[in-house]
């Protein structure tokens, strides 16, 4: 019987230190032997948002500790790793350079093969770890700094059919929770306010709803929640707040998704059409549910990943590494942060101002 390979992941792009150990059964379906997160919050609540220094401090001080905790957990030993996979990209370079060097220096002492990964592909590839999933199909990456429609071929090929133009949702969802009062990271609290509040109360603009294609925008929302926000007189004005904010992104979610399967449909002609959806907004529920009924109704088969693999983890980073592993794909130990890494490298940057569509 051949001896499976065993991947040990590492992910430090922003403030999550992680590392995980998967492998596979017989079947070739992912096995996760191990998973372990650790968060920054306390560090950056202060601040309201993630403060690169403090990020990489934390990074360092936390990374040889956690990494030998996912080896624990695994059952396995350091000598049982048959290759590292660490995030190269996109991120913050202070970050990314901490889980990048500790992953070179670890493969070098060990002898075995290094993976340089894409973080963003390994939230594409993060639905692999719960599902039977097959290419191509279709991806909406929605998280705290992306937020795209790919479509997806096979690992390493990646068509963009749509991107935001400014902020990216996950963005949007935490500046908004600012503005709310709610503590950093504040983006999963507002789904919660929303429960309680009126979503019909405040009419929020839906920018380049009618244009564009599926490219996206929120940056005019949190514009428009700015203004509101300084009149809140009690909490069931911030409960309106967030769940008038909850519909208009479900709204603009709805319409662009349906336009991003048209526009998948034009490029690749598939029997079964699949849509992925990954990144830590994934685990807002509403958001999950308005998109499953969308999908019955295209028919199109829904996957996302477990809640917990929503956010950045070192699972979806061991996962690329071991579809990399399994094609001989490895990096050189020269190999460089990239603090920007798109997946479709051949598409046009759309952000800032004077942007056509």
């Amino acid at each position: 019987m051949n001896k499976k390979p065993i991947i040990l992941g590492i992910e430090s792009s922003c403030d999550e230190t992680a590392a995980s150990i998967i492998t596979e059964n017989e079947q070739g379906i992912p096995i996760i032997l191990s998973s372990v997160v650790s968060s920054q919050v306390e560090v950056h609540e202060d601040f309201g948002g993630v403060v690169p220094e403090l990020a990489a401090r934390s990074h360092i001080e936390k990374i040889d500790w956690i990494v030998q905790r996912a080896i624990d957990d695994s059952g396995k030993k350091i000598e049982d790793i048959d290759a590292v996979a660490s995030t190269a990209g996109p991120g913050l370079i202070v970050c990314l350079s901490v889980g990048l060097s500790f992953g070179k220096s670890l493969a070098s002492s060990l002898n075995i093969p290094f993976i340089s990964v894409n973080h963003l592909e390994g939230h594409a590839l993060s639905p692999k770890l719960n599902s039977k999933l097959s290419y191509p199909y279709l991806l909406l990456l929605i998280s705290g700094g992306h937020t795209q429609f790919l479509a997806v071929n096979g690992i390493g090929s990646y068509k963009r059919l749509g991107t935001t133009i400014d902020d990216a949702l996950g963005e949007a969802f935490d500046k908004t929770a600012k503005l709310l009062g709610i503590k950093f990271p504040g983006g999963p609290q507002i789904e919660i306010l929303a429960e309680k509040g009126n979503p019909n109360r405040f009419q929020l603009p839906k920018p380049i709803f009618n244009k564009g294609g599926c490219n996206l925008s929120f940056a005019g929302l949190k514009t428009a929640i700015l203004k509101i926000s300084k009149d809140i007189k009690n909490e069931q004005d911030k409960f309106d707040i967030a769940a008038s904010f909850q519909k208009t992104i479900e709204d603009i979610l709805k319409k662009k998704t349906e336009i991003a399967f048209d526009e998948f449909k034009k490029i690749k002609t598939v029997e079964n059409k699949i849509f992925v959806v990954a990144g830590g907004v994934a685990a807002n529920k509403k958001i999950r549910s308005m998109l499953t009924k969308l999908c019955h109704k295209n028919n199109y088969k829904h996957i996302f990943p477990p809640i917990d693999l929503c956010g950045d983890n070192a699972a979806m980073i061991a996962m690329v590494g071991l579809e990399k592993f399994k094609i001989k794909q490895f990096s050189n130990l020269d190999y460089p942060a990239k603090p920007r890494w798109p997946l479709d490298e051949n598409a046009a940057f759309l952000k800032g101002a004077g942007v056509q569509l």
